[in-house]
């Protein structure tokens, strides 16, 4: 299995989305730990034992940005070397500079690619950075 026992964290307040992320990383086995809330996300986060990748979206319905997310995230030095990846329907282009520049490890638009998703997480865990904008995907 791609993410045998491999733990992922994301902060998505989309039901619809966090429900195919869920069956897809659990397919591949996966564990996989959720927050609706951007308020709420450093609490369920410190919940969990370990953390192999963070996929955050970049537009939350609290008004909290996954930009802010990251920067609250990356304050904690627990969570310093976890590869945080953007998950997020936002325009592509703007997005991956802005996540580049940010210093995330990847941006994954959405729609998501069901066959590459796996992968693309398998890939953020193993140190790759990711950086797929739809149609036209590429990396580091």
């Amino acid at each position: 299995m791609l993410l045998k026992d491999k733990r992922v964290f994301i902060a998505e307040d989309n039901m619809q989305n966090r429900i195919i992320f869920q069956v897809m990383l659990q397919k591949h086995g996966a564990t996989v730990h959720f927050e609706r809330r951007g308020d709420l996300t450093i609490i369920q986060l410190k919940r969990m034992e370990q953390v192999d990748i963070i996929l955050l979206d970049l537009m939350l319905a609290d008004g909290i940005s996954g930009f802010d997310m990251f920067d609250k995230i990356r304050a904690l030095p627990e969570y310093q070397a976890v590869p945080i990846v953007a998950v997020s329907a936002i325009d592509p282009g703007a997005g991956i500079a802005k996540t580049k520049e940010k210093g995330f490890s990847g941006f994954i638009a959405k729609p998501i690619d069901d066959v590459l998703f796996p992968r693309q997480i398998a890939a953020a865990i193993a140190g790759e950075q990711v950086w797929h904008a739809g149609e036209r995907a590429f990396s580091k």
